[in-house]
């Protein structure tokens, strides 16, 4: 298929099957919601909005932490999305419940292949960002993370200190953006590994050379997919982060309400649950388009259908 036609089958698929994608989805990104709020409820226990100003490490330390975890999460989701789609690509009957329980029994497999793929491919970016705080936390005020008013009134209390954060950060920014560049082509070379790993049984390391070869060609085609997935789930959160954004701007240097940090945690629950199954929907279709380019999947699979050659075992789904 072209890549409209992925994206026309993609639409197809997540509109016919959307309570089951889309509760697949909501699984995880219910378990993504209540990380995010222990993180909201572990500032709270820090004294947000006055946040001791020896917990700036910690407190950073903290939201790597919660973004490793939604990271892993959203793998898991993806996993199960990816079981979902491959049994009704291949017309067999799927449910929330036996798609979400399917990532169990393999779970420490797919766990390992993300830590490896995100590891690989963003181990750069990351060493940079440990490096833009480290600055930060150098130069700027002291209480600059637990003073709500301390950035805003920074550049008259200390310019010099201001001007070379500034410049720090200048120095880093091309390195930044070439890290970015590398995590997103790594992530495409590593975009198949998923699908490949949930298919067809395979180990981490297997997915992952399985990725390389299966993905090359079609690099480009799945970046525009993700690109477009990226753009709906940027304006959904335009959208539910509205009223935040219009605060901040009416009170800037003020402390963002509690209960408006928690609401904008439940629009970002939401838009996990309607956008999550798209990319993943996508990724699958790639998964079996590149099989069929490159190895004849569907002659393959016709012939298994006629019971020319045996079935692969693909893991069914179990009914209770």
């Amino acid at each position: 298929m072209a890549l409209g036609e992925i994206l026309d089958r993609t639409a197809e698929l997540y509109r016919t099957h959307f309570l089951l994608f889309a509760g697949i989805s909501a699984i995880f990104a219910g378990i993504m919601l209540a990380v995010q709020l222990l993180y909201l409820r572990s500032l709270i226990s820090l004294g947000y909005p006055n946040l001791m100003a020896h917990w700036q490490w910690g407190t950073a330390s903290i939201a790597v932490l919660e973004a490793l975890a939604i990271l892993m999460l959203a793998g898991l989701s993806i996993a199960a999305i990816n079981r979902a789609v491959a049994w009704v690509y291949l017309e067999k009957s799927a449910t929330i419940r036996d798609a979400a329980r399917s990532v169990l029994p393999r779970l420490r497999t797919y766990l390992w292949l993300m830590t490896i793929t995100a590891f690989r491919a963003w181990t750069p970016f990351a060493a940079l960002y440990v490096g833009f705080i480290g600055i930060a936390f150098t130069v700027l005020p002291h209480d600059f993370m637990t003073n709500p008013a301390a950035m805003q009134h920074a550049a008259h209390q200390d310019p010099t200190a201001v001007a070379a954060a500034g410049i720090g950060m200048l120095i880093l920014l091309p390195f930044f953006f070439l890290a970015l560049l590398y995590g997103v082509w790594m992530s495409l070379r590593y975009s198949l590994a998923v699908p490949a790993c949930v298919v067809e049984d395979l180990s981490a390391s297997g997915a992952i050379k399985r990725s390389v070869v299966l993905s090359l060609g079609s690099r480009g085609r799945i970046f525009v997919l993700g690109l477009l997935v990226y753009a709906v789930r940027m304006l959904l959160g335009i959208l539910f982060g509205f009223p935040m954004i219009a605060l901040a701007f009416k009170h800037p240097g003020q402390p963002l309400p509690l209960v408006w940090m928690i609401m904008a945690q439940i629009g970002g629950f939401v838009t996990s649950t309607l956008i999550g199954p798209i990319y993943s929907t996508g990724l699958t279709l790639f998964y079996y388009d590149q099989r069929i380019r490159k190895e004849g999947f569907d002659i393959e699979w016709m012939m298994q259908a006629a019971g020319l050659v045996p079935r692969p075992e693909l893991p069914a789904p179990e009914h209770s």
